[in-house]
């Protein structure tokens, strides 16, 4: 696996190393929170959730397409 960071110049001190990457990290985490979030398909909604369950019986089938 590479390494995330890698120093090419210098020496840098362990609090440098760990500066540098919380200011990494803390971008990458306001990155995530500007990204526009994905439309959620109707097949995803709390309205399907909480529609009846459907029983098989002679003419269920008709109430399958009735609106709730």
């Amino acid at each position: 696996m590479r390494p995330l960071l890698r120093v090419v110049r210098g020496e840098p001190t362990d609090e440098e190393v760990a500066a540098l990457v919380a200011v990494v990290a803390a971008r990458s985490v306001a990155a995530e929170a500007v990204r526009p979030a994905r439309p959620r398909s109707a097949w995803a909604t709390a309205a399907r959730a909480s529609r009846p369950v459907l029983t098989a019986a002679p003419g269920a089938w008709v109430g399958s397409a009735r609106p709730h």
